[in-house]
């Protein structure tokens, strides 16, 4: 029997964008701003076969790019601001859209991952099967 055994309350989803372990939903799920953590500090679960790859960057894209596209045209139709005003305000939307939104985007991915057995749970942290 595991470390975290009777840990699975909750949804891992929901754990993993907090920036939680998907499993325990104690440990920290990132090393750093966006690296995935080689192992749960508290239950020891092996995060290194979780990867999200391009799939946060493209939704976070997406999602960012139709928030400033519509605010820029609603902005520039209700206000008609000058053109240098578009300049200062939509690259720090942007720039604060995207890096606020990658972390929680990147956590949804290997939540789900970890959930849907994307990645096989029993594999110990050397590799093996147990």
């Amino acid at each position: 029997m595991n470390k975290a055994a009777g840990l699975e309350t909750g949804s891992p989803i929901l754990k993993a964008i907090a920036g939680r372990c998907p499993r325990c939903g104690q440990g920290r799920l990132f090393r750093g701003f966006l690296q995935v953590a080689p192992e749960c500090e508290v239950c020891a679960l092996n995060l290194t076969h979780h990867d999200a790859a391009d799939g946060p960057a493209v939704f976070v894209t997406f999602f960012v790019g139709t928030i400033a596209a519509v605010g820029a045209v609603w902005f520039d139709l209700s206000q008609n601001p000058p053109i240098w005003l578009h300049f200062v305000i939509w690259p720090i939307v942007v720039t604060g859209l995207s890096v606020g939104l990658l972390r929680p985007f990147k956590g949804f991915f290997v939540g789900a991952q970890y959930k849907y057995r994307a990645v096989d749970r029993t594999m110990d942290n050397d590799g093996g099967s147990q």
